[in-house]
């Protein structure tokens, strides 16, 4: 088994104003969370895949990974509080046999496999590797009056997307290291670049939207209808 795959769909999408946690929201007659599992299934080098989801969602999501048709063992745990619990419950549940772990947010159900996979062969070669965009935008940094006090160069600047992937070893010395000395991150690269691992940039594309809020998801439908 070459690499393990851990899909986070434990949000609640509470500025979504559904009923449904995130995940299960539908977008182009599927739910949000069957993208990444349908990626995820043409991937010959993932051998299996770790799902986080919501209490009570268990079920729920079994029933969309028999749809997909993974032909891999699927693991579906509960997650935690905030992301980094959710990772940290996801990885004790993947193989030691496995040399990576790429991590993915459902929220983000338009990454390709190709991106995961230039994400897996990044990994393996450097130990560490993130998907992500140049910043286009001028950046302001702005006081607590909403007063701009500094422009920000945008040189060299990128936005971190997922997926991410890692050398397994890696990634739970780093979420051990963060449980141990509460130490808070956004994202898995932050708590592998704390330990002074090279973590690598593999340019992906500005579709791969995150789905936070109502308009993100008006897009993510208006993507859908475009691409049938």
């Amino acid at each position: 088994m070459k690499a393990s795959a851990i899909i986070v769909a434990a949000g609640s999408g509470v500025r979504l104003g559904k009923q449904e946690p995130k995940a299960f929201v539908k977008i182009g007659g599927r739910t949000i969370l069957s993208y990444s599992l349908a990626v995820i299934a043409e991937l010959d080098e993932i051998g299996e895949v770790v799902i986080t989801v919501p209490a009570g969602f268990e079920s729920i999501a079994r029933a969309e990974v028999s749809s997909v048709g993974i032909g891999i063992p699927v693991k579906i745990t509960v997650g935690g509080v905030e992301r980094q619990d959710s990772v940290r419950i996801a990885l004790a549940l993947t193989s030691a046999e496995s040399e990576l772990v790429i991590v993915h947010d459902a929220a983000r159900p338009f990454a390709d496999a190709d991106i995961f996979r230039r994400c897996l062969d990044a990994a393996s070669r450097v130990g560490a590797a993130i998907a992500a965009v140049p910043v286009a935008d001028t950046l302001k940094r702005v006081d607590g009056d909403r007063a701009i006090v500094e422009t920000v160069a945008r040189a060299g600047l990128w936005q971190a997307q997922t997926p991410q992937a890692f050398r397994r070893e890696l990634l739970v010395s780093a979420h051990d290291r963060a449980f141990e000395q509460k130490i808070a991150a956004t994202d898995d690269a932050d708590l592998v670049e704390r330990s002074g691992a090279r973590v690598e940039v593999v340019p992906a594309s500005s579709r791969n939207l995150k789905i936070t809020t109502l308009a993100d998801l008006a897009l993510a439908e208006a993507l859908v209808t475009s691409r049938a």
